[in-house]
């Protein structure tokens, strides 16, 4: 390709990314707005803080921050009138020079009362939490369990009640947990400030009680007022629940603050780290690298330059398994493992070759390899996802394609290092399990906007189910036109297409978020800033592989 067509391709892609990029904040303008303008000036009206002002007074000034799950619930409960972002705020940032998840319940979402997401999300907050043992910091303001879903929510494993066994849990792992009631906390949801380490509570806005002043008339004939019943005199004076009674929202977050500038270090997990060089190549670069056109390749190298200290890497077995790009680099001064989809055309002993994203043997192997090696040398691993599955074809099964993917991702899934997965385009099948999707516990797991997730493409995926769909039909009679086989095929094809969106991945919380590419450098260093702050719990052993 001449450098006028190059530089043409790179300009449409470009003016491609942007729009998803726009489209992208678009959405998320008026998610942030939670239940709506209104709703907010309600809430200001008494007193209150939105969770996101909070949280922006919560946070350290000019320091960068994360939000996992702003997509959550999106397009979902309909019939319920929404739930934007899940009806929660998540977000990992620095609170007095300590890096924190903050999860604060929004009020203006049907009173920070709990649905299905919700609980999924906030259950995703604390794993993470877990993982690294993060300071956790709770600003509490929900109605609790929102009862028209309740069987949704309330008795299964991973609903509602784990969030109570997970402070417990953290509590033992010596996971800093505080918790501001700055609305209402009721019911089940009262445990959490008394299990977390520390608990607040704002004056005539916060309440704490299990069943509130109705229920108690109901069920025992007592007439009290709420705030009698569990506000924040009663809390700290009477009952010993809470241990600091603040004035109002601001008086709260500022004593969060003041008790997190007192919070020691502990020992960390040694991740090596240099002072940090920005990308010779920009960031943004990445908008003109990454086709328009999902089937065109491109050399992910260059993807890489974009990302990696200095545009700087060290390519491990460059001439073998070049399907997949395995290199050592820094991402914001931290030392880094990279494996990488490849897409490009490349000249072999055999001719041209284009690698679609495709694992073959090699690949794995080599993979394979380098994973055990970053385990090796206590350097976490970044998968850069753009995979289609593994070759298939009776080649490949002959030459033990199952077996080599089954080293790969038994190297890969018992990694003691923390693992993040940025998923830039397609992500298929097996595949996704080989590059560490979710069901691998990476710490972070985050979307481009051109990114896919699926069993299949939709249109490979339609080809099949219209084949089954066809046959049904003939097997009863009726005759299938061209025109009436088109119109089947589109059908299949748009609603297979909509599930593989990475809105519809975000919303159900299958990836943390859908970020800017540009943004995949700060992710990734936050990412592991957080990582550090725990050391592996056991050696790394791969267990029974066949070689």
């Amino acid at each position: 390709m001449n450098a006028s067509k190059k530089e043409l391709e790179f300009n449409k892609n470009e003016d491609a990314m942007r729009l998803k990029i726009s489209a992208l904040n678009r959405e998320l303008e008026l998610i942030y707005d939670g239940g709506g303008k209104k709703r907010i000036e309600k809430l200001h009206a008494k007193g209150k803080l939105t969770a996101r002002e909070r949280i922006d007074l919560l946070l350290d000034n000019g320091t960068e921050r994360f939000e996992m799950g702003a997509i959550a619930g999106y397009g979902m409960y309909k019939e319920h009138g929404g739930c934007p972002a899940g009806g929660v705020v998540t977000v990992i940032g620095y609170v007095s020079g300590k890096q924190c998840i903050i999860i604060a319940n929004d009020a203006t979402v049907k009173a920070g009362a709990w649905f299905p997401i919700t609980g999924k999300k906030n259950l995703r907050a604390q794993e993470i939490a877990m993982e690294n043992k993060l300071p956790i910091i709770y600003l509490v303001d929900s109605a609790g369990v929102y009862l028209p879903m309740q069987d949704e929510i309330f008795p299964d494993k991973e609903h509602f009640g784990r969030v109570f066994r997970n402070n417990a849990v953290m509590s033992s792992m010596g996971i800093i947990q505080i918790a501001a009631v700055m609305g209402s906390c009721v019911a089940g949801g009262a445990y959490l400030p008394i299990m977390s380490d520390e608990s607040l509570i704002v004056n005539k806005t916060g309440t704490i009680f299990l069943a509130g002043s109705y229920l108690v008339k109901a069920a025992i004939g007592e007439s009290i007022d709420n705030e009698t019943l569990g506000g924040a005199t009663t809390h700290t004076q009477i009952s010993g629940v809470c241990d600091y009674n603040t004035e109002n929202d601001e008086d709260c977050l500022g004593t969060i603050r003041d008790l997190m500038d007192k919070v020691g270090h502990s020992e960390n997990a040694g991740f090596n780290r240099k002072e940090s060089i920005e990308p010779a190549r920009s960031p943004k670069e990445i908008y003109g690298i990454m086709p328009k056109d999902r089937s065109k390749p491109y050399n992910v190298r260059d993807i890489i330059k974009c990302i990696v200290d200095d545009s700087k890497f060290t390519e491990y077995k460059a001439d073998y398994g070049r399907s997949i790009v395995c290199a050592y680099a820094r991402i914001d001064g931290w030392s880094v493992g990279i494996v990488s989809n490849q897409r490009e055309i490349v000249k072999n002993a055999k001719g041209e070759m284009q690698f679609g994203g495709v694992i073959y043997s090699d690949s794995a192997d080599k993979s394979a390899r380098f994973i055990m090696n970053c385990n090796q040398k206590n350097i976490p691993l970044v998968f850069l996802q753009d995979v289609t599955g593994f070759m298939v074809g009776s080649k490949s099964e002959h030459g033990g394609i199952i077996k080599d993917g089954a080293k790969m991702v038994s190297a890969m899934a018992n990694s003691v290092v923390p693992k993040f997965t940025i998923i830039m385009g397609n992500s298929y099948g097996a595949g996704n399990y080989a590059m560490c999707g979710k069901a691998y516990d990476p710490r972070l797991i985050v979307g481009w906007p051109t990114a896919e997730m699926a069993v299949m493409s939709g249109a490979a995926a339609a080809k099949v189910l219209l084949q089954i769909e066809v046959a049904s039909l003939k097997s009863r009679g009726e005759e299938i036109t061209p025109e009436r086989e088109k119109e089947l095929f589109d059908t299949i094809k748009n609603r297979y297409d909509e599930q593989t969106s990475p809105y519809y991945a975000a919303s159900r919380i299958w990836i943390d978020a859908i970020i800017d590419p540009a943004d995949t450098r700060k992710v990734i260093s936050m990412g592991i800033e957080m990582a550090n702050h725990k050391k592996a719990e056991k050696a790394y052993n791969v267990g029974v592989i066949q070689v």
